[in-house]
């Protein structure tokens, strides 16, 4: 039976179609993943001489900090039979296992046997790109990285860092999550911010491994915000922000435990040289409450999404540019026989 639409002059009859654009890959999809900085854990989870076990992409590593105090993410299992290496130990800079006491270094080469036989050829684990940084442990999926995590305008020996970890694990990969920076009807609807200097697709700059725009506009509080804010890879928003005149900076790092996963991390600064301590805890208090209910706002959507770019409005021009950007991103999964 054919049905027909009453909607003015534009009528149409026949079955209704959904109107949908190019789909973004999942990640895993087709086995590969974006290649992009992800967090693994907070520095202060990881004391000298621990090691932790973790999930990751669609596999499992470890993360372990040597004698030295280095940090290194590794494959998590030994490649004599499959050990686990996160019941290990470290030994000065190296990991053992503790199936047969192999040891590995922070390149992931075999040092010596339990035994004493000479370390097999090939006998080796996957050594992931790995960067301490803002207390938290990165580690990026490929062989060499291709971008620097994102810098603050200011040195990092001139920050007060907070970092804290929100507890919900979303059932979305990193770059939904993501989409919201440039989705300028979300940030209008959701969050009530208002743009009064200008669209951000007017001064949006996209380069290979990010997505950034400045943010002059009206905080749904009152005051004045001026905001700079991007994207670094698929996984890291970055805002530097000036709040009646006081700067802040906010990172989210947004790891993935498996495929279709994102956790949340937030990384607050403000500046050492600008107050005394009390009023840097007061900023970093207030600047944590902001980013917390954002997150908030967005928990609802991000738990039912059935994320699929469709029927765009000019609205959306910043936001479609981003999923270009997404659509074009590096993938890749050099690990795959290593961490499965």
């Amino acid at each position: 039976m054919e049905t027909k639409s009453h909607g003015g002059s534009g009528a149409t009859t026949g079955a209704r179609r959904r109107l949908l654009g190019k789909p973004i890959p999942a990640e895993g999809e087709g086995g590969v993943f974006t290649q992009s900085w992800y967090p693994v854990c907070m520095s202060s989870e990881l004391a000298p001489g621990k090691i932790l076990g973790t999930s990751f992409l669609d596999g499992r590593i470890v993360v372990f900090r040597g004698e030295s105090g280095r940090v290194q993410a590794l494959s998590a299992y030994c490649p004599h039979l499959g050990g686990d290496l996160a019941v290990g130990s470290v030994v000065g800079d190296a990991i053992r296992c503790a199936f047969h006491h192999w040891e590995y270094n922070q390149e992931g080469t075999c040092l010596k046997t339990g035994p004493g036989d000479p370390p097999p050829p090939g006998a080796c684990l996957f050594r992931f790109p790995t960067v301490e940084r803002y207390g938290m442990i990165w580690a990026f999926n490929g062989e060499t990285p291709l971008f620097n995590l994102p810098d603050f305008p200011y040195p990092d020996d001139d920050l007060v860092v907070r970092v804290e970890v929100h507890d919900e694990v979303f059932p979305v990969d990193p770059w939904v999550v993501c989409c919201n920076t440039p989705d300028v009807q979300h940030i209008r609807v959701v969050h009530g911010f208002k743009f009064d200097k200008g669209e951000p697709a007017e001064n949006m700059v996209i380069t290979d491994h990010s997505m950034m725009y400045d943010f002059d506009g009206i905080h749904p509080a009152g005051p004045r915000v001026t905001f700079r804010v991007g994207i670094f890879g698929t996984t890291i928003f970055y805002q530097s922000s000036f709040f009646n005149g006081r700067w802040y900076g906010y990172i989210a790092p947004f790891g993935m435990p498996a495929p279709g996963q994102t956790k949340v991390y937030y990384v607050l600064a403000t500046r050492k040289s600008e107050g005394d301590a009390a009023s840097q805890k007061e900023l970093l208090d207030f600047a944590m409450g902001v980013q917390r209910q954002i997150l908030a706002d967005d928990a609802p959507i991000l738990r039912g999404v059935h994320f699929r770019p469709g029927a765009l409005t000019k609205s959306d021009t910043a936001l479609a540019r981003f999923l270009e950007y997404l659509r074009k991103f590096p993938r890749a999964h050099p690990s795959a026989e290593f961490i499965r």
